[in-house]
C-alpha cells in the first residue's frame, strides 16, 4: 500500500532535485531528461522531489538482480542502494556512488528479469566510470564559462546601446548572439560527454553480464524499445542536442558484441521469472487503477502473478472480503511465500483486525530468510495497533533494531514515539518524534521536539546528542 494510509508493504520517501544555481539551471533542465544526472541530490529527508516507493518483496528482487553484477563491476563494498521511483516511464539513472533508481514502468514494461538486469548493468557503468564526478566538474566548469560569456555579452549590449556597427547593426543583438551562442555552444558539450559517457557504459555494462554469464540480449531489447519511440522524433531533433546516444546507432553498436558473447542465449531461471512476474503483479494491484488490473489480468487468468495482482487491487479498492479469500487461496498454493502472508497482515490491519494481522505478520517474519526492516516495522505497526501491553515491548524493540538498519525510516522513529509515550518515556517520544520529522525534511517542528527531548534527557548522553544535532542543524538554502 501507498505511505499515505500510514501503513505497510509500500511507504513514499522523497528526493531532492535542485539546481546548482541559475547559470546552470537551464543545462540541469536538459538533462532532466536523462534522470537529472549532476543535477540532484538524494535525500530520504525531503518534502519535495521524486516519489520513492518501499516495498521489501520489490528491493529484494532487485538487491538480487544487482549482487552479481556490483560484484563483477567490484562495487559491492561501495553498499550501493536500489530505490524504485513511481512514474510510468521506463527510466533508470544514479544520481551518486551510492543509489541506483528505477522508475516503476521500468519493471512493469520489462518481460523478463534479463531487461532490468541489463538496466542495472548499463547503471553500474556510469557508477564504475566515475561518470557523475566528471559530468560535475565539467558543469562547474562550464558555470565559469557561462558566467564569463554572460559578463561579455552584457557588456557587449551596454556598449552597443549606444553605437552601431559599420553596416547600421546595433552592437546589442551581437551581444545576445554572444549569450545565447554561447550557452548553446556551452550545453552542446555538456550533452555530448553526456553521449560519450552513456556508450562507455554501455559497453561496461555488456561486460559485467559477460562476466556473470549472463545474456546482453535484454539490453537490446531495452535500447529497441528506445529506438521504437525515437522513430518519429528521431528525424527532427538535432542529434546535437540529445543526452543519449540515437538508439539506432547504440543498437548497432552492441548487437555485434551481444551476439559475440557465449552466453547471448542464456535464459532466466524459471523461479527467478516467476518472481519477476510477481513483482510486476504486485506493482500493478497497488498503482493502477481497478479497471486497468482486469484488462491486463482477466479472471480468465489463473496464473499465480494474476491472481495476486487481482487480490490486491480488490484490497485497493476496499472489497477486502474478496481480497481476503483471493490471498487465502494464495497461501493455500504457496504457504513458504512470506509476502502473501505480509500482504494478509496488511488486508488485517487495514479491517481494523491488528491481533489477526500481527499473526499473518509474524509468519511473513519468520520466512523471510533475510532480517527486512520494513517488514518488522509493519509488524510492530500491527503490534501497537492491539494496545496490548503485553507486547510492547517486543514492538519497541523491533523498531530500535528496524531504525538502526535504516536510519532514513521515518515511520520507524514515529512509531518508536508512540511506544515510548505508551511507557510514559516522554523524553524519548519526543526525540522520536524529532527524528522521524527530521527525516521527512519538517527542520521547524524537528527542532521543536527535540528541544523538548533535551529538557528531560541527561546532558552529554548520545541521546541528548541527537537532539543537538537536530537543534543545531542548518537546513540547506532552497534555491530558485
Amino acid at each position: 500500500m501507498i505511505k499515505g494510509t500510514k501503513r505497510a508493504s509500500m511507504q513514499t520517501a522523497q528526493c531532492i532535485m535542485r539546481s546548482r544555481s541559475s547559470a546552470v539551471g537551464k543545462i540541469c533542465a536538459t538533462l532532466t531528461l536523462v534522470g537529472a544526472i549532476g543535477c540532484s541530490a538524494f535525500s530520504p529527508a525531503a518534502a519535495q522531489g521524486l516519489p520513492l516507493i518501499r516495498d521489501t518483496e520489490i528491493e529484494n528482487l532487485l538487491k538480487d538482480y544487482a549482487r552479481p553484477i556490483f560484484k563483477a563491476a567490484n562495487v559491492a563494498s561501495q553498499n550501493i542502494t536500489m530505490r524504485v521511483i513511481r512514474a510510468d516511464s521506463f527510466n533508470a539513472f544514479v544520481a551518486d556512488g551510492r543509489n541506483v533508481f528505477v522508475n516503476t514502468g521500468t519493471l512493469t514494461q520489462s518481460k523478463t528479469p534479463n531487461e532490468v538486469i541489463g538496466v542495472i548493468a548499463h547503471e553500474t557503468g556510469h557508477i564504475t566510470g566515475g561518470h557523475l564526478a566528471a559530468l560535475r566538474a565539467r558543469i562547474a566548469r562550464d558555470q565559469t564559462k557561462a558566467l564569463l560569456v554572460g559578463i561579455l555579452g552584457i557588456g557587449a549590449m551596454v556598449a552597443g546601446a549606444t553605437s552601431k556597427t559599420d553596416n547600421g547593426r546595433e552592437m546589442g543583438n551581437v551581444g545576445q548572439g554572444v549569450i545565447f551562442g554561447g550557452n548553446s555552444v556551452i550545453t552542446r558539450g555538456i550533452l555530448s560527454e553526456r553521449r560519450s559517457q552513456e556508450s562507455a557504459a554501455d559497453q561496461a555494462g555488456l561486460s559485467f553480464l559477460i562476466a556473470t554469464q549472463q545474456s546482453g540480449r535484454g539490453m537490446l531489447e531495452v535500447f529497441e524499445r528506445f529506438r521504437q519511440q525515437e522513430y518519429i522524433s528521431e528525424q527532427q531533433m538535432d542529434p546535437f542536442m540529445r543526452s543519449h546516444p540515437v538508439a539506432t546507432a547504440r543498437l548497432a553498436n552492441l548487437r555485434d558484441s551481444v551476439e559475440k558473447s557465449p552466453y547471448a542465449n542464456q535464459k532466466d531461471d524459471p523461479a527467478l521469472q516467476l518472481r519477476h512476474d510477481m513483482m510486476r503483479a504486485k506493482i500493478a494491484g497497488f498503482l493502477d487503477q481497478a479497471q486497468s488490473v482486469a484488462n491486463r489480468y482477466p479472471t480468465s487468468d489463473k496464473s499465480l502473478p494474476a491472481r495476486y495482482a487481482r487480490a490486491i487491487a480488490a484490497n485497493c479498492s476496499g472489497r477486502c472480503d474478496t481480497a481476503m479469500a483471493q490471498v487465502d487461496a494464495l497461501i493455500a498454493e504457496m504457504p513458504q511465500n512470506p509476502f502473501i502472508h505480509e500482504l494478509k497482515g496488511d488486508l488485517l490491519f487495514a479491517s481494523g483486525k491488528s491481533k489477526e494481522a500481527v499473526v499473518s505478520l509474524r509468519k511473513a517474519v519468520s520466512l523471510i530468510p533475510t532480517y527486512a526492516p520494513m517488514m518488522e516495522v509493519n509488524l510492530a505497526q500491527a503490534m501497537l495497533g492491539t494496545e496490548d501491553p503485553a507486547l510492547l515491548d517486543d514492538a519497541l524493540n523491533r523498531l530500535r533494531k528496524a531504525s538502526v538498519n535504516e536510519e532514513d525510516n521515518s515511520t520507524a522513529f514515529q512509531l518508536m514515539a508512540t511506544a515510548y509515550n505508551k511507557k510514559k518515556l516522554e523524553p524519548l517520544a519526543m526525540l522520536s518524534a524529532a527524528r522521524g520529522l527530521f527525516i521527512e525534511g519538517n527542520y521547524k517542528q524537528a527542532t521543536i521536539f527535540a528541544k523538548r527531548a533535551q529538557v528531560g534527557l541527561k546532558q552529554g548522553t548520545p541521546e541528548w546528542i541527537r537532539a543537538e544535532d537536530i537543534i543545531t542543524f542548518k537546513p540547506p538554502p532552497q534555491e530558485g
